[in-house]
């Protein structure tokens, strides 16, 4: 299957818990002032790539503890990204996600491929990069708007959990 991607990085430790395979999805329609990918918001850049592709970089990395989707904005190709995210879970691992937009404005979507990969992430990072609320002591956040959200706790209790991070 087909996706839009700026790039990725093979072993991050700064996008989620541990070393990290990050793909920077293509395309974001948010344009966050401040933003730290501004180069991912076109949707024409980039290049296009295949699930399989990435899996196969994916693999070639023993030593990763899961999958990052960062971007631009993953959750305007969610039916690739779930496919990556249920093959990573097949190996055991988790699968992170950061979103401009908040669990609640995801939900209310109501578009079956964007509940699917929600079903499918371990930590949703969410809401708009807010430069005015930028916090660099955050952990895998760039402002404190945001939040680190355990997504099968959220999903199991109705309401938002957010995840407690290893020190």
């Amino acid at each position: 299957m087909q996706l839009r991607i700026a790039g990725t990085a093979d072993d991050s430790i700064v996008d989620g818990e541990g070393i990290r395979f990050t793909v920077f999805v293509q395309g974001c329609p948010r344009r966050c002032p401040g933003c730290h990918n501004p180069e991912t918001q076109s949707y024409t850049g980039g290049r296009l790539t295949t699930t399989e592709a990435i899996l196969e970089a994916y693999g070639r990395n023993p030593l990763l503890s899961g999958i990052t989707f960062s971007g631009g904005e993953p959750f305007t190709q969610p039916a690739p990204l779930t496919r990556l995210a249920k093959a990573v879970h097949a190996r055991g691992q988790d699968v992170w996600c950061y979103t401009g937009y908040t669990f609640e404005e995801l939900q209310a979507l109501k578009n079956p491929a964007v509940n699917e990969l929600l079903r499918n992430l371990d930590v949703l990072i969410d809401g708009e990069f807010i430069y005015e609320q930028r916090d660099l002591t955050l952990k895998f956040r760039g402002s404190r708007n945001q939040r680190l959200i355990d997504v099968p706790a959220t999903l199991a209790r109705g309401h938002v959990i957010e995840k407690k991070l290893d020190d």
